[in-house]
């Protein structure tokens, strides 16, 4: 009797030929195209998987679509912004060609029937567009290579978890493992889902905050890090509604809390780690101390790609929060802004200042061209913090607000030495109209202290 057996079903990162495969046999009817917006949330269509197979097969960088340029140009609420040199009103806000990334293409078992490829997004004549979130990381990492310099990262990402209107946990549940059944049922699913949408998984566990959580990814390469950053938020709401759960990733979610986006960095020069130390208090490698030096110096200058809201500023705004609020380095110190851990080969700078709802693409950037900064001038960094990292003023106090960052990005030179004028005017207009928003709105706080009056 003949046996047959049956292919393995596909899961995460694929190749074009497996997509095309795919598709052919059914198992896979709808691509999702996505572009990575200004906020990092994953802006697309829904495409016809084989008419865009026959696009793919045409070649690497080829056009799988267009897309209306104001996506790279909006608000949170995806309202048409005047302002931006890229586009608007004054020319109706044309569409910008999209082009298919086949080195990010996935399936989504939790989701059947569908694949996500990551795309880039591009001008008329097929130039990329330098605005958008993956081109600017693409030149930084150039930059970096530039200099002799390979990237690992690691991201650590919280969020608080929701039932209606509360925390699912109201109480501080660090490190607990003894998890209500319906919390559990939740991470099961997740545990499963990221894994199997090619974003592998370190470690899940509980967090401070009530509800809280925090998930942490093994380290590779920057790129693959901030598009895998991108799939697993948009399969954790996803999840979480099936739950009848909602999953928040503001960096304050209420008063006195703060959620954050932390980002692990190490540079290599082929398999020799720069950045290794035997633990954590030695004194930093030379290209470690350039590194920190870089980021303390350009930092303060780029803050809008780390918290480019006015919410993110509140999580600075309480001390022992977890959440920085001077721009100081410090061996294993968890109130620092840069704090230095790991030993040997897996040494590490991390960078603790985004908040949880921060767009990975623009955190990488941003400490990319700081860091390329430091390594170019050998700048040397300040003597670390060793005590209370909120109580040692010796550092400068990150911005109090949006505001203030938002003048240190446009009136200083360093923002536009390292990102050029043209991505500095595009992300101050942007955290300019978020100030704007905000300054028109009238607040609950106001409603409820004012109304006596």
């Amino acid at each position: 009797m003949t046996t047959h057996t049956l292919p393995a079903p596909l899961r995460g990162l694929i190749s074009h030929d497996e997509l095309r495969e795919a598709v052919q046999q059914g198992t896979v009817r709808t691509v999702m195209t996505v572009v990575p917006d200004m906020l990092g949330r994953l802006k697309g269509k829904r495409a016809a998987a084989l008419a865009l197979i026959e696009r793919g097969d045409e070649g690497d960088g080829v056009r799988v679509g267009e897309a209306c340029s104001y996506i790279l140009a909006t608000n949170a609420d995806m309202e048409p912004l005047d302002g931006f040199d890229l586009t608007g009103w004054d020319d109706g806000f044309h569409d910008m060609g999209i082009n298919a990334d086949w080195e990010a293409v996935r399936v989504l078992p939790h989701m059947p029937g569908l694949a996500l490829v990551h795309c880039d997004a591009v001008d008329t004549d097929g130039a990329p567009v330098e605005v958008a979130p993956r081109q600017m990381l693409r030149r930084q990492l150039k930059r970096l290579q530039e200099l002799g310099y390979e990237t690992k990262v690691a991201w650590e990402s919280e969020f608080v978890l929701y039932n209606g209107d509360q925390p699912f946990v109201n109480r501080n549940s660090d490190y607990d493992l003894d998890f209500p059944p319906r919390l559990g049922d939740f991470l099961g699913h997740l545990e499963d889902a990221l894994p199997d949408a090619g974003v592998e998984v370190e470690a899940v566990k509980a967090e401070g905050a009530p509800g809280q959580l925090e998930v942490t990814f093994p380290k590779s390469g920057v790129m693959e890090a901030c598009d895998n950053h991108t799939v697993y938020k948009h399969v954790v709401k996803h999840l979480a509604r099936r739950h009848s759960l909602t999953a928040v990733f503001m960096a304050a979610p209420v008063t006195g809390i703060a959620s954050g986006l932390h980002f692990n960095l190490s540079l290599w020069q082929g398999d020799q780690p720069r950045f290794a130390m035997p633990s954590p208090r030695a004194l930093p490698t030379e290209i470690m101390s350039h590194s920190i030096a870089g980021l303390i110096a350009a930092v303060p200058h780029l803050m809008p790609f780390f918290a480019g809201n006015t919410n993110a500023y509140k999580q600075y705004a309480t001390s022992h929060s977890f959440a920085p609020q001077f721009m100081n380095w410090g061996p294993d110190n968890r109130g620092c802004a840069i704090r230095v851990t790991g030993h040997g080969p897996s040494s590490r700078l991390e960078i603790r200042i985004a908040g949880a709802d921060a767009n990975p693409y623009l955190v990488a950037a941003a400490s990319l061209a700081a860091i390329a900064h430091g390594l170019d001038a050998r700048l040397t960094p300040p003597n670390p913090c060793l005590g209370d990292a909120y109580t040692d003023d010796t550092f400068a106090p990150l911005p109090r607000d949006l505001s203030e960052a938002l003048a240190a990005l446009r009136y200083g030179h360093i923002a536009r030495d390292l990102l050029g004028k043209q991505l500095v005017a595009h992300y101050a207009r942007a955290a300019q109209a978020e100030i704007d928003e905000q300054q028109r709105e009238v607040t609950d706080i106001e409603r409820h202290r004012l109304t006596l009056a």
